[in-house]
């Protein structure tokens, strides 16, 4: 639809430079009782200027509505959660939405006690179109042309109400997951000139929130609106997770902060302080011990100790605000016993890779709650982080004569094996191929970056080994913020480290990084790779050289670099590598051609399947020091491991624990006793029984009774049960999302119970009639399990029973949650999250 105005020589001619039409549009902002905007784009540069005077004018009850266009991805995500989270409800937010019909109309309309006024013209929103770019817009107004504003007008309202898409969350959703920087971003830049997603500090109110962190704090608000308590923010390595913190902890009077590094306490505290000026900050770390602040820096080896955490120092309420750095690290006891002891209003897990080498279950510290998620390849995709190249390099290092315990290669036998001239030589070689003048190299233990840091020395490389514990060890080693200042100003060329730059560091100039020990853990390959992603000017990519020899899930490596956060084996897979486009873009990946061969033979040595449940059941049991239990099983197993249990019913030890036990000769006397009764009968139906909502848990609680189990449960047991169990946040999920349940928090005896004999109680009789059964004032386990209630071995497996059925009904809905996020990046319009 095309509409051409006759301009009289009288309108106003808006453009651009002095003249722009910026503040032409706050004053008509100011004034309006009803706008109405339509734009072929919207960015975020531009959202941020206008922001207040909508926000302003929203106040004053003014009826706001924006249509745009989402072609060729110019449209920002951020852009749209910005509007979103600033005015609500406030504005209706659409998309143009008629498919293969282009849409470039620019057009501002206000209305106000009758009459009006439109600016329309070539401005979309942004910074550079209201303000210095060179743009024509004219102004109509109603009462000099009354019929070319009703034409305008009413081109909008057709377009708005027949021709769009509703902007809310699920759609907001859908976008962002699916959004790429688009490629003429990349073209304008290699001119040196600057695109809107640059973003230039100078005109903004600093610090803001940008890019990613604009998009998690809107799902963190809605997060806590919709009842949580605590939530995970996966966010890669380079997207200001720690100013993310800072923004969301505003509303908030209390903050504790807590790392495992000072040098994440020091840099977090100048972050906090940036963004809350007016905050008092302290911290709580080895001598120092303050406690009148308003944030609080902790570190986790301090205040984790359990002297610390009594009511004498510190109550359980203390912090209306709790922010774990780097998440990964939470199932370590320090900080269980921090996260165990402090009731928080929120509590917040930060991390770029909650995937773990000794496979704890970092997801259900938070109650599998992910808020907001964007892994290294959407961050790439989106022109957050840098792309990189990377090089697989073939490495004749014979790893299996070097022994291997609990998922460990023997360090001193490893270090030994790759300090070796004939492997440093390969090194140096590779890494002269490329001009680097800042790079990271990653090494198996501290005897082994000395080494290395003396090879590149005595080549005439400035190098240095940065290791724990340095009181002069070498020549070659540096204390770290010496040699981190030196690496900046580029006196030092390369930095060799064991693990200390995993995390924490922050140099964007970072131009190679160097993968020279086994890298097994998706967790620590993505923590390495991602030290040099950053953003900096004149960066194009990174240089990733990575030897690789045939050491334990080396054929993994190429899924590690897919950047989802998965190990290759959430789904069978038939590839050796993926396919080119499962890399993010601008990404270039090279392996040599003996490792695919290699990679070949790794994957055939991978097929016993029961043989390598067997041994993934003693390697955990070595972990734990005890007989696993379900849960434990449930919570450390592989994901190799795991997709074997998932893909092959037979296979699957969580359909009857108690008889993959007795088939591996670990099933104790007492549990042996239980074997082929009824009571093992009840534990299978349980182990199996299906779950579309956590509604039977409660109901077996009841049973339980803390081990006193119970042979009948009355109408106040489950009143009681469902109300303990709805009381904590990862339970309410179902509760919220339902409409028919979404006000439990006011129900009483009557709701509760109503609830349960709808469903659980209805359907585990009916499904489940061997072992339950109405009765006139209660619900009855059968009569031949009642010899079996006061046995205290049934009792731990019916509770463990429960206790894994729940773990993995929180791990299956996230699951199911990502399923749809996939959907929605390979282009599914329909879903259901």
């Amino acid at each position: 639809m095309t509409y051409t105005a006759r301009i009289p020589a009288s309108l106003n001619c808006i453009t651009g430079g002095d003249d722009h039409l910026y503040s032409r549009l706050r004053e008509s902002i100011s004034k309006a009782s009803r706008i109405s905007i339509i734009v072929s784009f919207l960015m975020e540069s531009g959202v941020r200027m206008l922001t207040d005077d909508l926000k302003g004018a929203a106040e004053r009850g003014v009826n706001i509505r924006i249509l745009c266009g989402n072609y060729l991805n110019i449209t920002q995500p951020q852009a749209l959660y910005l509007l979103k989270d600033s005015l609500g409800d406030n504005v209706d937010l659409r998309f143009y939405d008629v498919e293969r019909k282009s849409f470039h109309p620019k057009a501002y309309i206000f209305e106000n006690a009758g009459k009006g006024e439109i600016f329309v013209g070539s401005s979309n929103v942004s910074k550079t179109a209201l303000t210095d770019g060179i743009e024509w817009n004219y102004r109509v107004d109603s009462c000099d042309n009354p019929d070319d504003f009703s034409h305008f007008k009413n081109t909008f309202e057709e377009l708005f109400l027949n021709r769009s898409r509703i902007i809310d969350d699920k759609e907001l959703k859908r976008y962002s997951r699916q959004w790429k920087r688009p490629k003429v971003f990349e073209d304008i830049e290699k001119f040196g000139d600057k695109t809107e997603d640059s973003y230039d500090m100078g005109v903004l109110e600093f610090p803001s929130p940008v890019g990613a962190q604009i998009e998690a704090l809107y799902e963190l608000r809605k997060l806590r609106q919709d009842g949580w308590e605590k939530g995970l923010v996966v966010a890669a390595t380079g997207l200001g997770k720690t100013y993310l913190a800072a923004f969301d902890s505003r509303e908030f009077r209390k903050v504790l902060f807590v790392a495992h590094r000072d040098e994440i306490l020091s840099q977090s505290e100048r972050t906090f302080r940036n963004v809350r000026p007016d905050a008092a900050t302290g911290f709580f770390k080895g001598d120092t011990k303050d406690r009148e602040c308003d944030i609080l820096f902790a570190s986790v080896q301090t205040l984790g100790k359990k002297e610390y955490l009594t009511d004498s120092l510190f109550s359980e309420s203390e912090f209306d605000y709790i922010v774990i750095d780097e998440f990964h690290h939470a199932v370590s006891e320090n900080y269980l016993n921090i996260i165990s002891y402090f009731k928080p209003k929120f509590l917040l897990g930060l991390t770029a890779t909650p995937e773990r080498l000794d496979n704890q279950d970092v997801f259900a510290l938070c109650d599998y709650n992910v808020v907001y998620e964007a892994r290294l390849k959407e961050a790439i995709n989106k022109g957050w982080l840098s792309p990189f190249r990377y090089y697989g390099i073939f490495d004749d290092t014979d790893y299996s004569v070097i022994d291997y315990r609990q998922g460990k290669y023997d360090e001193r036998q490893l270090e030994e094996a790759l300090s070796i001239n004939k492997r440093a030589d390969l090194i140096m070689e590779n890494y002269g191929r490329y001009r680097s003048k800042r790079a990271l190299g990653f090494c198996a233990g501290r005897k082994h970056a000395i080494y290395m840091a003396g090879c590149f020395n005595e080549h005439g490389i400035k190098a240095c080994a940065v290791v724990s514990g340095d009181r002069g060890l070498s020549k070659n080693t540096m204390e770290r913020g010496e040699a981190i200042q030196k690496f900046r100003k580029g006196e030092i060329n390369v930095l060799f480290s064991v693990d200390m730059f995993n995390e924490g560091l922050d140099v964007p100039d970072v131009d190679m990084v160097m993968l020279l020990r086994p890298t097994e853990s998706p967790t620590v390959f993505l923590q390495q790779l991602g030290r040099g992603l950053r953003k900096s000017i004149g960066k194009k990519y990174v240089n990733v050289l990575d030897f690789i020899g045939n050491y334990r899930k080396a054929n993994l490596v190429p899924f590690f670099l897919t950047g989802n956060g998965e190990a290759g084996d959430k789904k069978p897979r038939k590839p050796l590598i993926p396919d080119e486009e499962d890399y993010p873009d601008g990404c270039m990946v090279s392996f040599d051609l003996r490792l695919m061969d290699l990679f070949r033979k790794l994957e055939e040595q991978q097929k016993d399947a029961f043989g390598r449940i067997a041994d993934e059941y003693f390697r955990i049991m070595e972990h734990v020091g005890e007989r696993p239990s379900r849960l434990q099983m449930y919570t450390y197993i592989d994901d190799s491991v795991s997709l074997i249990i998932r893909s092959r019913k037979e296979l699957n030890i969580f359909r009857d624990y108690l008889g993959f036990l007795d088939k591996i000769g670990e099933l104790s006397e007492k549990g042996r006793a239980l074997l082929d009764t009824k009571a093992h009968q009840f534990l299978r139906e349980i182990e199996n029984t299906s779950m579309s909502k956590l509604y039977k848990m409660p109901v077996l609680l009841a049973f339980y009774n803390g081990g006193k189990i119970r042979a009948k449960i009355t109408d106040d047991d489950i009143f009681e049960s469902f109300r303990d169990f709805y009381s904590h946040g990862a339970n309410k999920v179902d509760m919220l999302r339902d409409k028919g349940t979404a006000g439990f928090a006011d129900w009483g005896r009557k709701e509760y119970v109503d609830l349960a004999r709808r469903n659980p109680l209805h359907y585990l009789q009916e499904t489940s009639h061997e072992f339950f059964e109405f009765s006139d004032d209660g619900f009855c386990l059968n009569k031949d399990l009642l010899q079996y209630i006061a046995d205290e071995e049934f009792a731990r497996q019916f509770h463990d029973v429960i206790s894994c059925r729940t773990r993995k009904f929180y791990r299956e809905r996230l699951e199911k949650l990502e399923k749809s996020y996939e959907e929605i990046r390979n282009g599914y319009k329909d879903y259901k999250i």
